[in-house]
């Protein structure tokens, strides 16, 4: 019994991470502890929480709190301060005095320590320090000033000794002030003109980057992964019972539904594309430049119901709709449904997005017209009929002119450590592994069953005369149906390279458009109905599909006169 209870390990000393967004929490607790972060959910939520452990003391990295919003984490982030007695308070150096008044009312009565971030941008010398102890003083507690991107083992083990003795936060609102406020002068990004073009470029940046470096490597990882499972299809397919081919390598003509069959290609084409949003886009948040670039687009973007955050998970979502739909627990409740119908609508995924352009090409190719015009074409058009349905859908509240940005102060550029990198990218490739893979899965059965019932041949033969209202062939019925439950089926458009059913270059337009915008995927509507829930996703659905039947007419009848 004894030696049972010496092997028995400690319970860990837990501590509670908790400030505003952008203050340097996860750069803080990654540098105390030197270990990277686990996984886990806010309790009775799906919202995950960073976890680090060091030795005996577990450290939970909330998300960063926006005071006076009513986002589902900044909800989640306050309702844990009442499970948890000890906190480490972080607040930014260069904007003290508000950081303190808007975070201490949320702290009191509970034991930690403050931990003041950017010390590095504070001028030295005594009356900073004098500063900080008049700080210090006035509330009770203990405040330590550090640089979180190089702390020194002196500040890390006086927050840990501090830790070990937390005294108890007892006021709301201090008398004593640093009297400080310190921002970096406006650059090219805060200029009037200047500025939002520079924003949008590098908000089409991470899609330029998947045309030409994701897809590339994709196309030729693609025959590679075909030769490794092709041999394994063809077993399965002549000595497996059927009730397994059916879920592992069922066929719809050419199109094969099965998990061997769409799994592997599932990692090649969306993998990659996932990776380098993920790492361009933890560039921007890493070095300060994604503040930057949704303060200038937030005055652009507000008419439509969005916020300049919001814009970003838009163009998370031409990585991987998942990821984009589960980062919107971080909007206002009156941006977040437009946000969510504007992934739905106009994200064009890494599935989406390469079938988009192999049946553009094809079509360039049999009508001897640009590919080049024709992508900028549709991309052209689907910009602006987002704009459109979400200008026509979203609620007043959110476009209303007096609804500003919450946004921290002007961040300080920085140049961002491998470490940050890869910590601000990893929740985005670790949600698509353990998210959207397992949806992904279910999606691969229920479109195997479908198939194989003959639901989806139904369906497509019940749309062959329905084509006719869109100039389109018959035959181009089944790619719209499939693009429904999987976005690569677009790629039938394509069929011997354009030869199957030829198509002039607006129906060409006109049949990705449709099969692209008429119903999101499968994958991305069921992530839709676990994050807003089911009655809400169903309107969104009859919404999206009602909107994308008009503009796709439009096209049809229109773009033949543009063309």
């Amino acid at each position: 019994m004894l030696s049972q209870t010496l092997a028995t390990p400690p319970e860990p000393h837990t501590v509670l991470v908790v400030g505003k967004e952008s203050v340097g929490k996860s750069q803080l607790v990654s540098s105390l502890t030197g270990r990277s972060a686990g996984e886990t959910n806010f309790r009775g939520s799906t919202v995950t929480v960073d976890r680090y452990r060091s030795g005996a003391t577990e450290y939970i990295d909330t998300p960063g709190i926006l005071r006076s919003s009513d986002t589902e984490t900044t909800r989640l982030a306050i309702d844990a301060l009442n499970e948890h007695d000890v906190v480490l308070l972080v607040v930014q150096a260069t904007s003290l005095d508000q950081d303190l008044s808007d975070m201490l009312p949320l702290v009191i009565g509970k034991r930690g320590v403050v931990v003041v971030t950017y010390w590095d941008k504070v001028q030295p010398g005594e009356a900073s320090q004098e500063a900080i102890e008049r700080l210090e003083s006035d509330a009770g507690v203990t405040f330590i000033p550090v640089d979180a991107r190089s702390l020194s083992d002196t500040k890390r083990q006086r927050i840990d000794d501090a830790l070990l003795a937390p005294t108890t936060f007892e006021k709301g609102k201090l008398v004593a002030r640093a009297g400080w406020r310190i921002e970096p002068k406006p650059g090219w990004m805060e200029h009037r003109v200047v500025g939002p073009l520079m924003a949008i470029t590098l908000l089409f940046l991470p899609a330029l980057a998947t045309i030409y470096g994701a897809n590339a490597i994709a196309d030729w990882l693609h025959p590679i992964v075909a030769s490794w499972f092709d041999p394994i299809i063809a077993t399965v397919n002549a000595s497996w019972p059927s009730w397994l081919r059916i879920v592992l390598t069922a066929q719809q003509g050419e199109f094969g539904y099965g998990l061997l069959n769409m799994g592997p290609f599932l990692l090649v084409w969306a993998f990659p594309t996932v990776l380098m949003f993920a790492l361009i886009l933890g560039v921007y948040k890493a070095s300060g430049l994604i503040e930057r670039i949704n303060v200038t687009l937030h005055p652009l973007v507000r008419p439509f119901g969005l916020s300049g955050r919001d814009v970003v998970r838009v163009m998370m979502g031409f990585g991987c709709n998942v990821p984009a739909v589960i980062s919107t627990r971080s909007c206002s409740s009156c941006s977040r449904g437009p946000a969510v119908s504007a992934i739905a609508f106009g994200s064009a995924c890494s599935y989406q997005l390469p079938a988009t352009l192999a049946v553009l090409s094809a079509a360039a190719i049999a009508t001897e017209t640009s590919a080049a015009w024709l992508t900028c074409m549709f991309l052209a058009y689907l910009l602006a009929t987002t704009l459109v349905y979400l200008r026509l859908t979203s609620g007043r509240q959110a476009r209303n002119s007096l609804n500003v940005l919450m946004t921290p102060s002007r961040p300080f550029m920085q140049w961002p450590t491998p470490s940050a990198l890869w910590r601000e990218a990893a929740g985005t490739v670790r949600q698509f592994l353990f998210q959207a893979m397992p949806i992904f899965v279910v999606i691969c059965v229920v479109a195997s069953l479908l198939a194989h019932f003959g639901v989806l041949d139904l369906a497509s033969q019940f749309l062959r005369p329905v084509m006719a209202l869109f100039d389109l062939p018959a035959q181009s019925a089944l790619p719209v149906v499939l693009a429904s439950v999987r976005k690569d089926g677009i790629f039938l458009l394509s069929a011997d390279d354009g030869l199957s059913f030829p198509m002039t270059s607006a129906q060409a337009l006109t049949a990705v458009y449709l099969a692209g915008v008429l119903l999101p995927c499968l994958v991305t509507a069921m992530t839709i109905g676990r994050e807003t829930g089911w009655q809400t996703t169903f309107k969104l659905l009859a919404r999206q599909a009602s909107f994308a039947t008009g503009f796709a007419l439009l096209l049809a009848w229109g773009g033949a006169w543009l063309l």
